[in-house]
């Protein structure tokens, strides 16, 4: 079980070097559609750190014999990510002096989604086991 857990975080590391290689080939081509490619870096590492704290709690939460431990710690972990980017887009709107690309956000937050997909398969795949 171990080493299925130090493949799940390469799963995360994957999908951290695959965004960043994309970024690093179409840089030209967000900079043409007026992306803030910092913010797409930066919602990148981010998401990318924040997926590995929940999964490192949900992990831990799975060896609890009490099922609603783990329960809780999936609610916690989705509470933490929604708190944390609703703070994150606080400070990047605050930041900015209320000016902001509203596309740059979206594909920003849709890293949610790609981390919040590679999350539930590992944890489904966890729990099998």
């Amino acid at each position: 079980m171990f080493n299925f857990i130090k493949k799940s975080y390469i799963l995360f590391l994957v999908f951290f070097i695959l965004g960043s290689i994309i970024f690093l080939l179409q840089t030209p081509g967000f900079i043409r559609f007026h992306f803030d490619n910092a913010l797409l870096w930066a919602s990148n590492i981010f998401f990318f750190l924040l997926s590995l704290i929940t999964l490192a709690l949900q992990i831990k939460s799975m060896k609890n014999k009490n099922p609603n431990v783990f329960i809780r710690s999936v609610m916690g972990g989705i509470l933490i990510k929604m708190i944390g980017s609703l703070l994150a887009v606080f400070v990047y709107v605050i930041y900015n002096n209320y000016k902001f690309d509203k596309g740059s956000m979206f594909l920003g937050l849709c890293f949610y989604l790609f981390y919040l997909m590679a999350e539930v398969t590992t944890l489904m795949k966890l729990n099998k086991k």
